[in-house]
């Protein structure tokens, strides 16, 4: 439900943008609003997981994100429906921070536990590919509403699933309130304010740049860094810290973690304004947009499956994800001469399987190196600041891209250009700046993660890459 939830809303932001009067530049905040507190909450729920129980924390995500799918079905304006989608993103990471942890609980022996996480991966891959088309569905039929009230008998079914089947977890220790600081019992909450707050300024200051002056973007640029300064030096002095500041010695771990950031955020910045593309500048109706994307998470999920750890085991880690960032930068530049009379099969589609061969390739690969770099006492937290930098990169793109689209639009139609023209302008600017940023992300990833740079084993990180891929996808 929260992969679907995801991407469904791609198709239904131009519905969602009329019916309630969003500017162009704040729609981006329907699905910020859910990245951020996602992305923030990631950590601290993780380990208020383990301290209250994960079964606890999953069902009490599952009541959290159901009951804020219905506000953002009722939402009557862009204020109520930006709240909500913060609400779901807190419930969200509640569920997503202890899933995994319960399935390895649950099965416990190697072969019930790979096919376990195996059946999870499809059904993740599954709502990848179901979200595009059912947003595009649901927006034609029923109105863009539908899209999260559908989230209520699956939320109701789910949570009732979870109380009767799953058993009651021995939460790590008997939980206190508090900061995280003293004996440890506690969480960081302030650690985790203080990143979730940074999160949310940035994203901020990006996204209204063009409506303020150069000093007040700087003064909230500089209020967000220290933030960011702030979380770090409380990071380095709590007991029980959200991220122990040790991983980052990991110089294979950091840089896999920044090729990261980098590449989501081309990705997402695509999906997002991809399914704009073809609604307002090639005139698709929402079902044919969605069917349009559908190609793309089918083929991710059946190449994840099938060929990535294969392929990975027999060329390394490393030249693998060269190759995927290769093809993610090739699609992007594809797409960057969109035209306003473009064909799908011409235009759209090539630039489609680029990207999702690209992605397949790329995104095991980053994660084996991602964890290869982490002790093995580490390997949750390294996990868990993997998971985030996903939705780091993700928001971070999906502002910068929209606002630039955004102002190169309004700059056009303000010297008289057609909206249509200046609409797919704006897009093809998005879309060249995202396969820029593809082409740094491939740079780093060349430079930083070459095998033998980072270890004095050379390789070593590439072999231990490899087995990680293969555990995850045996």
């Amino acid at each position: 439900m929260t992969v679907l939830d995801g991407n469904i809303i791609t198709v239904a932001m131009p519905a969602i943008q009329e019916d309630l009067g969003f500017s162009a530049a704040g729609l981006a905040w329907v699905v910020n609003a859910y990245l951020i507190p996602f992305g923030g909450l990631l950590l601290l729920a993780g380990r208020l997981g383990d301290l209250v129980g994960r079964r606890r924390m999953f069902t009490a995500g599952l009541a959290v994100f159901t009951a804020a799918s219905v506000l953002c079905g009722v939402a009557t304006g862009p204020a109520l429906l930006i709240a909500a989608r913060a609400v779901q993103g807190v419930g969200g990471a509640m569920t997503s921070a202890v899933v995994l942890g319960m399935l390895v609980s649950l099965f416990p022996g190697a072969r019930e536990q790979g096919r376990a996480i195996a059946v999870f991966s499809a059904v993740g891959a599954a709502g990848g590919a179901l979200g595009t088309f059912l947003g595009g569905a649901l927006t034609q039929a029923l109105g863009w509403h539908s899209i999260f009230l559908i989230n209520l008998p699956i939320g109701v079914l789910a949570w009732v699933a979870a109380l009767r089947i799953l058993a009651p977890d021995r939460p790590e220790r008997q939980y206190r309130p508090g900061n995280g600081d003293g004996d440890g019992h506690g969480a960081d909450h302030p650690g985790a304010a203080l990143v979730t707050g940074a999160l949310m300024l940035t994203v901020y200051t990006i996204l209204g740049a063009g409506d303020r002056n150069l000093g007040g973007t700087l003064g909230l640029g500089a209020l967000a860094l220290a933030l960011f300064a702030g979380f770090t030096v409380r990071q380095a002095r709590a007991a029980r810290p959200l991220l122990r500041l040790r991983l980052f010695r990991s110089r294979t771990l950091t840089s896999a973690n920044g090729v990261q950031i980098l590449m989501i955020a081309g990705m997402y910045g695509f999906q997002y304004i991809g399914a704009l593309y073809l609604q307002r500048v090639l005139g698709y109706s929402e079902l044919l947009t969605g069917t349009a994307f559908l190609p793309a998470p089918v083929a991710i999920g059946v190449l994840m499956l099938t060929l990535s750890a294969r392929t990975v085991a027999r060329f390394g880690p490393y030249r693998v994800l060269l190759a995927g960032l290769t093809l993610i930068t090739a699609g992007l530049a594809l797409l960057g001469r969109a035209p306003v009379d473009g064909s799908y099969a011409v235009d759209v589609l090539p630039a489609l399987l680029l990207l999702s061969a690209g992605f397949a390739a790329a995104m095991p690969a980053v994660t084996g190196l991602a964890m290869s770099g982490a002790r093995p006492e580490d390997a949750g937290l390294a996990s868990g600041l993997f998971n985030t930098t996903q939705v780091v990169g993700g928001s971070l793109g999906l502002a910068v891209l929209t606002t630039l689209a955004a102002s190169r639009t309004e700059k056009l139609t303000g010297a008289g250009e057609q909206l249509v023209a200046a609409t797919a302008d704006g897009y093809r600017l998005a879309f060249t700046v995202a396969a820029v940023v593809a082409a740094t992300a491939l740079t780093s990833a060349a430079v930083l993660l070459r095998p033998g740079r980072n270890s004095s084993t050379p390789g070593a990180e590439a072999e231990s890459g490899t087995r990680a891929v293969h555990e995850a996808f045996n």
